[in-house]
């Protein structure tokens, strides 16, 4: 993810945390001093370095249990929002599902129950009439309510909360996935909706009700075109949709020559390869046209091209090559065959183009099912 650092790497995966991050921090850390002075600063601060804690270890459980299934988590974020764990790919069976979706949960269980013995004290004290004013929960207090909050948070039916992903593995037990997904993110973006309309509605307006509810909402939305897109899109693989009618460019060529492969031929993106014919970057159509206005026609590609890129294997399936083309943000990935070698480029066009062929042929095949067959005609 962009704007995000590497701070360790725990049991394989690495834990990064996002820039904004950092803003949070210093933005409570301000309201904190105004409230309390310096003391409350480092103490607020202190509290909200816990609870990401408790966040990170929460999708360190989605991350060990997806593994208990042999899907690997390359890394797990951190955001002011809270934690995202990516998953290699999303488990293939219901249950499996529902197993990594309720595990992020049950590690809050178990830390709310250890603190519980801690706080239980503070909590009885909160309930007494005669200091229930003058109350200031302790950091431990503080810590065990803010998981269960979280407990509860997630566990709201609605993506991408891990409650969406609970209903929805408990719908497609009894029917198809795609149907599923769509039950389960009209559910969330109708709580989304009711969220954020009480938001604006309630006297003062509560600013980040709204900010989670156009979050879930949009969330919902971009989980149910997945779902559609995967259940289209299901057993293909990177070689049903990639382009292999290619113009690749030397590493030494300049802009002009790219400019040119741009006017004569239907190709925006270019991959390109080294004097040994092996792919070292992309080059954008979006980038090229930054590059003329800054620098010029004469310009190498090399100085321009993308770098770092991943090249995507031919057998890879569709959907998961897809997955990585949204996640580093690409308008094409170069495919290469077992040995290496650059056969073809996997491009959005290409992606749309396949998916609307899919739908179409889906939607026919559905029309042919349910149309009866033509009574015979009397002679």
């Amino acid at each position: 993810m962009r704007w995000s650092f590497h701070i360790a790497r725990i049991a394989g995966i690495e834990v990064r945390v996002h820039a904004t991050f950092f803003l949070l921090l210093a933005f409570l850390g301000l309201q904190f001093a105004a409230q309390g002075g310096p003391a409350g600063a480092v103490k607020g601060v202190f509290l909200i370095c816990l609870i990401f804690l408790c966040v990170l270890l929460h999708e360190f459980g989605h991350a060990m249990a997806a593994r208990r299934y042999g899907i690997l988590t390359p890394d797990i974020t951190l955001l002011p929002i809270g934690g995202v764990a990516r998953l290699e790919r999303m488990p293939d069976k219901p249950s499996e599902e529902l197993v990594v979706a309720i595990a992020g949960p049950l590690v809050n269980v178990v830390i709310a129950a250890a603190l519980l013995p801690f706080a239980f004290s503070d909590i009885v004290q909160a309930m007494h009439p005669s200091v229930l004013e003058r109350y200031e929960p302790s950091l431990v207090s503080q810590l065990f309510g803010t998981n269960i909050a979280l407990i509860l948070f997630n566990l709201i039916p609605a993506f991408p909360m891990d409650g969406g992903r609970v209903l929805r593995s408990l719908l497609a037990m009894r029917m198809d996935y795609a149907r599923a997904t769509n039950i389960a993110a009209t559910i969330g973006q109708v709580l989304a909706f009711c969220g954020g309309l009480y938001g604006l509605l309630h006297v003062p307006v509560q600013p980040l009700l709204v900010l989670v509810a156009i979050f879930v909402y949009f969330g919902a939305q971009s989980e149910a075109a997945h779902a559609q897109m995967r259940s289209v899109s299901n057993g293909l693989r990177v070689r049903d949709a990639m382009v292999t009618r290619f113009e690749a460019l030397p590493r030494n060529a300049t802009l002009h020559a790219a400019v040119e492969a741009v006017l004569h031929t239907s190709q925006h993106d270019f991959p390109i390869v080294d004097e040994a014919g092996a792919v070292c970057g992309v080059l954008t159509s979006d980038d090229l046209i930054v590059a003329l206005r800054k620098s010029g026609a004469d310009t190498p590609v090399a100085e321009v091209m993308r770098t770092g890129l991943a090249s995507v294997s031919e057998s890879m399936f569709f959907d998961r090559a897809f997955a990585l083309m949204q996640e580093i943000d690409s308008p094409a990935l170069p495919v290469v065959n077992h040995s290496g070698r650059l056969v073809g480029l996997f491009t959005r066009e290409n992606v749309g183009e396949l998916m609307m062929i899919q739908s179409a042929m889906a939607g026919s095949a559905q029309l042919a099912r349910r149309t009866p067959p033509p009574l015979p005609i009397p002679r």
